[in-house]
């Protein structure tokens, strides 16, 4: 009957067989790379899931409290305050420009440390999701990301608070400020995304990431300044996480443009980009099986 309907120019009865080649839709197979990339890019464009689920996270972690979300200004206004006045002795820095300098520095490291801390979990925090749901990966590294992003907004009450008690030389710098926090947090989705797969697979990986974090911040420049090192200020430079920050603080603080800073932070992105969509093509589909 199947040979006979196929002569007639009609499909046969019956399942009918795809190409071992073909995808359900009847398209060639696509590679790693692409279905990597179509994550991210389909991730990207979610704005409304991946924002709903990290604004729910911020409520839910303080829900019934009478502050909510401010209790962590309050308690970076309290860090900030305790550790101004103690480090201007300690280090004899004029209080008027120390403080400016710590208050910006505090509040961009702990962007960074936040959004590298929750994108080790990404996945695994997430792992109900995954199982369940059918979404692309990149949704929950965007959550992290635009998570501590809105902690970020919450914080810069503090520098404000400072800059009217203590205003920095403000420049046209500070119109580089918006440019900087979009370049924290487009390489907190690649951060993000390197960490939660490889966080996923070895479980030992996050306290490893939170002692190297540790040691990092005494490291990077953001309670002493660069220029206490005399002729070895220059080992600043070496630092990734330095200019991270600087990006940020420099417009902030009025300081003199470092287009070094700039130049690190774009090589960054963009080798940054490159392991990630190399990793994630090859094993983004194992995710699933590792959380």
């Amino acid at each position: 009957r199947s040979h006979r309907a196929s002569q007639d120019g009609a499909l046969p009865d019956g399942p009918v067989f795809r190409p071992a080649l073909m995808s359900p839709d009847f398209g060639p197979r696509r590679s790693g790379l692409w279905l990597a990339v179509d994550d991210l890019v389909q991730g990207f464009w979610s704005v409304r899931i991946w924002s709903m689920l990290a604004w729910q996270e911020v409520k839910q972690r303080y829900r019934r409290s009478l502050l909510g979300p401010f209790w962590l200004t309050i308690s970076t206004a309290v860090m900030i305050g305790g550790m101004g006045p103690l480090f201007s002795k300690l280090f004899g820095q004029d209080m008027s420009s120390y403080l400016p300098f710590l208050a910006v520095g505090f509040v961009v490291w702990q962007l960074i440390l936040q959004i590298v801390s929750d994108g080790c979990l990404a996945f695994i925090a997430a792992e109900g999701y995954i199982k369940q749901i059918k979404l692309p990966l990149s949704i929950y590294v965007l959550k992290v990301v635009w998570k501590n992003m809105l902690i970020f907004f919450h914080n810069l009450l503090v520098v404000v608070v400072v800059f009217l008690f203590l205003p920095p030389p403000l420049g046209m710098h500070a119109l580089l400020f918006p440019l900087g926090v979009l370049a924290i947090a487009v390489n907190g989705v690649w951060v993000g995304v390197i960490l939660a797969l490889v966080c996923a697979r070895f479980r030992d990986i996050p306290q490893i990431v939170s002692s190297l974090l540790q040691v990092a911040f005494f490291l990077t420049p953001v309670m002493w300044q660069p220029i206490m090192l005399g002729k070895y200020m220059w080992t600043v430079d070496l630092n990734p996480l330095y200019h991270l920050v600087e990006v940020i603080r420099g417009p902030l603080l009025g300081t003199p443009f470092k287009p070094l800073s700039w130049i690190a932070v774009a090589a960054m992105t963009i080798f940054g980009y490159a392991i990630m969509l190399v990793l994630y093509s090859r094993y983004r589909s194992r995710v699933a099986y590792w959380v």
